[in-house]
């Protein structure tokens, strides 16, 4: 029986955004690096306690569509991103690590946007979506071989900022689940930050 053909080259290296250049199907790339790839409408932990400064946020989230044009990468991170991760933060009262380096070997390397204990965001660069996932899933995998927490599950979500999607690494039979759903900002605003906050605490 042949083997499957492999689209990461031995002995090339790839860094976390150069994964989202890739025009390969996500599974192909997952299969290479010893994990599989699924869709499936998650079921996502939501916080029970009051999220508070909840209108001052949809209000700093709708002053920044109105006021700035977000057409850069930078203008959705300040205006629409960063006051979410801060709100996440204080309630929380987890820290954050804000493009922090990683560097697990050849294939498994790069910066990771904001980084928590046993959560990752990043942007969707370009507002692609589909490439983004494919860059969180491999950051996922990273973080697995990084982190010293035991939690078997890894949670990350990409984001435009507009949309946020989520997804689970599965440690113990290495599968990562993308979620089908798609949360709306600032119109899904409330839940979103409800599922941020459960994941955290």
């Amino acid at each position: 029986m042949m083997n499957r053909f492999k689209v990461l080259r031995p002995g090339e290296s790839y860094t976390f955004a150069k994964y989202f250049e890739l025009a390969y199907d996500i599974e192909d790339i997952l299969a290479d690096l010893d994990c599989r790839f699924d869709r499936a409408d998650l079921t996502l932990p939501r916080t029970d306690r009051a999220i508070a400064d909840l209108d001052d946020l949809r209000q700093q989230i709708l002053d920044g569509i109105r006021y700035v044009s977000i057409t850069s990468e930078q203008a959705r991170r300040e205006f629409l991103i960063a006051p979410i991760i801060r709100q996440i933060c204080r309630q929380t009262q987890k820290r954050v690590r804000v493009e922090y380096p990683v560097t697990v070997n050849d294939w498994l390397k790069g910066t990771l946007d904001y980084y928590f204990q046993d959560l990752l965001v990043i942007e969707a660069k370009r507002d692609n979506l589909d490439s983004g996932f494919t860059q969180l899933a491999v950051e996922l995998l990273a973080i697995d071989q990084w982190t010293d927490s035991e939690a078997p599950i890894l949670y990350g979500a990409v984001t435009t900022g507009s949309d946020w999607r989520f997804g689970q690494f599965h440690r113990q039979p290495r599968n990562v689940i993308q979620d089908l759903k798609l949360y709306r900002v600032p119109e899904e605003l409330e839940t979103l930050v409800s599922i941020l906050i459960a994941l955290l605490d």
